[in-house]
Parts: C-alpha cells; sequence; structure tokens
C-alpha cells in the first residue's frame, strides 16, 4: 500500500484495492496500521472515477522517515539525506584523499554522521557507484579500483544503518522509475552519457538486474566500423565517439570543458566532433529502444552539453537505427546533477527497506 502511494501519489483506497486486490478488511486493518506509524496521512477527497462520489486520499507523510544517499566518484563523494518520498533536505560533498577502501567508508561516515546531526532519525543507507555490484559488494569498479570489495557491510558497520549498495545507472533508474519521469512506468530506458555510458532498462514494471550484474552494456555497439579506436581496441564504436574523453582526444583539447566551449564557439571541427558524437548516441537510443520498445527514454550525465550541440544529429542516429517512426519515441532530456546520483542512493535506500531488495 506503501509503494502504490509512493509511485502513484495521493491515492484512494479504492484504487489500492484494486492494483493489491486486497479486501475491504485487509485494507482497513493495513491502512490503520500506516496511519499509526504515521507513514500514511488522510486528507483531502476528489473524483477519481467517472462515477461515483470523491474519494478520500492517503497520501505519504514524507518527513516520517530519513534516508542517507551517497554517490561515489573516483575522486569525490556526494552525499545527500532525503525524505520518504525522495526528496532531498539536506546534501554535502567532500574530496576523497584517496580511493583505499577503510578511506572511502570513514568518510561515508562522516558524511553521515554529520547529516545525521540535523536528522537523528535516519533509517537507512544507499550507495552508488560506477562498476559491478551484487549482493551489496563491488566485484568490480574501474574508478576506484576495487574489486571484491563487501561495501554494504563495511558501511553498515561504520554507519550503523542497514545499507544497500549498487551500480549508479542500476540506482539512477529505480529512482526515475518510482520517483522521477518515469513513476508508474510499464517501461522505461534510462541512457547516460558523460564519463561512461550506461543503460537501464524497465520492463513489465520491473527493473532488470541481469544475470552478472552487467546489464545494460550499450558503450560499444558499433557505430561506424571504419571510425576511431577505443580503448578496447574496437573500431568505429559508440564509446570510441561518445565518451568525454573520446570526445578530447579528437580534439586534442585540454579537457572536456574546453572542447564544449570551442563547439559553442563554432569551431568547425568541435562541431565536426560533437555531431559525430551525436550521431553515435542516436544510434545507442534507437537500438535500445527497438529492443525494449519503451514508453519513455530518459537522457541524462554529465556529458549532457553534448545533446545541446548536436540534437538534430542525435535525431539522424534514432532515425539511422531505430525501426518504427521515430515521432513515436519519447526521449525526455533530464538536467544533470551529481547531487541526483546520491539522491538515487537514498531512493535505492527506501526501496531496500519497503522491498528487501538490497542492490
Amino acid at each position: 500500500m506503501l509503494l502504490e502511494a509512493l509511485v502513484h501519489g495521493p491515492i484512494s483506497r479504492a484504487e489500492i484495492a484494486a492494483r493489491r486486490q486486497l479486501s475491504r478488511p485487509t485494507l482497513s486493518r493495513i491502512t490503520r496500521q500506516l496511519v499509526a506509524d504515521g507513514l500514511l496521512i488522510e486528507g483531502g477527497t476528489e473524483l477519481r472515477s467517472a462515477t461515483g462520489r470523491p474519494s478520500e486520499l492517503l497520501h505519504v507523510n514524507g518527513a516520517a522517515r530519513h534516508f542517507f544517499g551517497v554517490k561515489l566518484t573516483g575522486d569525490h563523494l556526494y552525499a545527500v539525506v532525503t525524505d520518504l518520498n525522495a526528496e532531498v533536505v539536506a546534501s554535502l560533498d567532500t574530496p576523497l584523499r584517496s580511493a583505499d577502501v577503510t578511506e572511502v567508508v570513514g568518510r561515508i561516515a562522516e558524511a553521515a554522521s554529520a547529516l545525521r546531526a540535523a536528522f537523528p532519525d535516519l533509517t537507512a543507507a544507499g550507495v552508488t557507484l560506477a562498476g559491478r555490484v551484487r549482493s551489496g559488494t563491488v566485484h568490480g569498479s574501474a574508478y576506484l579500483q576495487w574489486s571484491g570489495v563487501p561495501l554494504a557491510d563495511l558501511v553498515a558497520e561504520a554507519t550503523g544503518l542497514p545499507t544497500a549498495v549498487a551500480n549508479d545507472v542500476q540506482a539512477l533508474t529505480a529512482a526515475e522509475h518510482w520517483f522521477g519521469a518515469g513513476a508508474g512506468l510499464r517501461s522505461l530506458v534510462l541512457v547516460t552519457i558523460g564519463v561512461g555510458i550506461g543503460c537501464g532498462l524497465v520492463l513489465n514494471g520491473e527493473l532488470v538486474e541481469g544475470a552478472h550484474g552487467t546489464v545494460g552494456r550499450a558503450a560499444h555497439l558499433v557505430v561506424d566500423q571504419s571510425g576511431p579506436v577505443c580503448d578496447l581496441g574496437h573500431r568505429g564504436c559508440a564509446a570510441s565517439y561518445l565518451l568525454n574523453e573520446s570526445i578530447v582526444r579528437a580534439l586534442g583539447a585540454a579537457d572536456h570543458a574546453g572542447a564544449v566551449a570551442r563547439a559553442q564557439a563554432g569551431d568547425p571541427a568541435a562541431r565536426r566532433v560533437f555531431g559525430d558524437a551525436g550521431f553515435a548516441l542516436g544510434i545507442i537510443i534507437g537500438t535500445v529502444a527497438n529492443l525494449v520498445d519503451p514508453q519513455k527514454v530518459l537522457l541524462t550525465g554529465d556529458g549532457l552539453p553534448l545533446y545541446e550541440l548536436a540534437a538534430d544529429r542525435v535525431r539522424d542516429g534514432i532515425a539511422k537505427s531505430y525501426e518504427p517512426d521515430p515521432a513515436q519515441l519519447d526521449l525526455d532530456v533530464r538536467t544533470f546533477d551529481f547531487g541526483e546520483w546520491a539522491r538515487s542512493g537514498a531512493a535505492l535506500a527506501i526501496r531496500a527497506a519497503l522491498t528487501g531488495r538490497t542492490g
């Protein structure tokens, strides 16, 4: 019941009963308990169907619980506290002195302690990072150079909070499906671009988790067999065009920000490189959409200036690869903020608290 109200917003008892196939006595008993626990609030009426009388609505009491979320990069820690509705109520970020596991876990514990001063009722924690994660253990993280790190157990011990750990793209996909632009959808694709290329999938209302923690690998789809070579030796794959470092290398720029500035100023070489990258992005979007036929495709990430510079070429790539009418593809470009990754960590903690799924 609580999940229905979280995902779908204020909801009537009748709607919950229909969705969850609950009898009236069971519905009444659970409602009383959730209201008594302060998790749901009764209030307001609304006509929810074409016939019948207005229904009293049940609202999630966001302030009833608070959750701690963390996003780790190779050199930085972003942390937030959210309420039960995954609304951010506090945040902080701090550099990591090193990627040593003890150092990073200690910094997470310090952040939790600092935020706990204002929110002593923290319920659970969620940590996200780029890499392969299964059952709370980081099996591989290129940016942190970790393998076989039982991060969920270490953070739980250091903070005293039940902790879930997940791949950052998977966590962000789940957060968007529960609390964001994909709330309540049965099918969804999330594509992230920037330092890496990520792809998260929701099918039949469930996050696709994969058998080996490697779901959504789309970076090495071939775009042009005569194209540049990526770091893994693949010729003409999407990563060879689309990664921030690939763009920087193609232009001989000092950094990605400098490459973006050149393109924004109209530099022909920069516009061409970003155009090629945009086309590669369109190929990824169209190819994944062919496989999933999603209700919506979300696009975000620190490489999002690419879309602003080459939206027409992205559409060209979609038209080249997407078999149905490209006009029917719902592409939703989402503003990027590292805090959103940390928020997805808190959403991961909420998800674990409600479903028992810890990563």
